[in-house]
């Protein structure tokens, strides 16, 4: 079985964009198109099915179609909430497959080999859920997560204590798939003109 029968690919569109003047980060224009083309480029040979976590009026994404669930808790709960909102997707229309890979729609970047090391970190435990380590630190938004966890999630999230990503998944058998940095950070995300401005430079330079 491969990693596109067992997983739903998730873009995570939902963050707020304070440093960028607001608005969807990943609809700002990287090399002549959006973040967001570049985020599903890097992600489609990964997995068989996609979808977008993204609130507000979906049909700002018609484009790229692609179905698009918002958050299904209040607020903004951040990228739990977003991970959230694809297990349930996943649920509803895809119910037989054991989990979902999360990623980021600003970083465009990203590991070519993301979901089978995700998978592979797993070592044979379907419901571990695996998070994404480069240079020492944690990528949360980066991640495999197992529809066994989602009422688990939803319970938590609800419960309102906090948002954390590290904070859901320590209460949950978890593990880290190691990734390492070749010439850039592959999970360099964008949230200011300036990385903007750097990611364009990783493009001229041919490091994507």
């Amino acid at each position: 079985m491969t990693a596109s029968d067992t997983t739903i690919g998730c873009i995570l569109a939902g963050g707020l964009a304070r440093r960028m003047g607001g608005g969807d980060k990943p609809m700002l224009v990287l090399d002549g198109r959006p973040i967001l083309s570049h985020v599903v480029d890097r992600l489609r040979p990964q997995v068989d099915t996609m979808m977008l976590n993204a609130n507000g009026d979906p049909a700002r994404f018609s484009d790229f179609g692609l179905p698009v669930a918002a958050d299904p808790v209040g607020g903004f709960a951040g990228p739990l909430a977003g991970v959230l909102a694809g297990l349930r997707w996943a649920q509803e229309h895809q119910p037989r497959i054991e989990g979902i890979i999360s990623v980021a729609g600003d970083t465009p970047f990203f590991p070519t080999d993301l979901t089978k090391r995700l998978l592979d970190a797993r070592a044979g435990e379907r419901d571990r859920i695996v998070l994404a380590r480069c240079g020492g630190h944690n990528h949360p938004v980066f991640g495999y997560w197992p529809l066994a966890h989602a009422d688990a999630l939803d319970a938590f999230l609800r419960e309102g204590t906090t948002g954390k990503v590290l904070a859901f998944v320590d209460m949950h058998p978890n593990a880290r798939a190691e990734f390492e940095e070749d010439g850039h950070d592959p999970f360099f995300n964008i949230n200011t003109p300036e990385d903007l401005a750097q990611a364009e430079a990783f493009v001229r330079k041919g490091s994507s």
